[in-house]
């Protein structure tokens, strides 16, 4: 299987916060190959250590964790990412529920959130 062509946007930074690790681990290699530069972490506490540590141009998060995540998370990020691009995705979500943040549901097609981050960083 070949790898992709990488997009206009190859390398930009990605951070992905996800509790579930069948699809943090798969998100963060389908991005790889798709030429994104992808950071990891399971819940926002861990997410914030990368935040520290790493430029991050967009966060992926999901939005029901355990550790720091909900309605708590949502309003860290809009308070203090506020420099950030984020997209929420979720099961748990309605859609009448507000959120700031673009929000994809699951279950979601890689290639849907795909165009979603292409468009967010366009």
């Amino acid at each position: 299987m070949s790898v992709p062509e990488a997009t206009e946007h190859s390398g930009a930074r990605l951070l992905v916060v996800e509790d579930e690790d069948s699809i943090r681990l798969t998100l963060r290699d389908y991005l790889s190959k798709k030429g994104y530069q992808v950071f990891v972490a399971s819940d926002g506490v861990g997410a914030i250590k990368q935040l520290l540590d790493n430029d991050i141009d967009l966060i992926i998060s999901d939005y029901r964790m355990d550790v720091l995540g909900g309605d708590y998370w949502v309003r860290f990020l809009k308070k203090y990412c506020a420099d950030k691009k984020v997209i929420i995705t979720s099961g748990f979500l309605r859609p009448e529920f507000p959120i700031t943040f673009p929000v994809i549901y699951k279950p979601f097609d890689y290639s849907d959130l795909e165009r979603a981050i292409e468009d967010i960083l366009a």
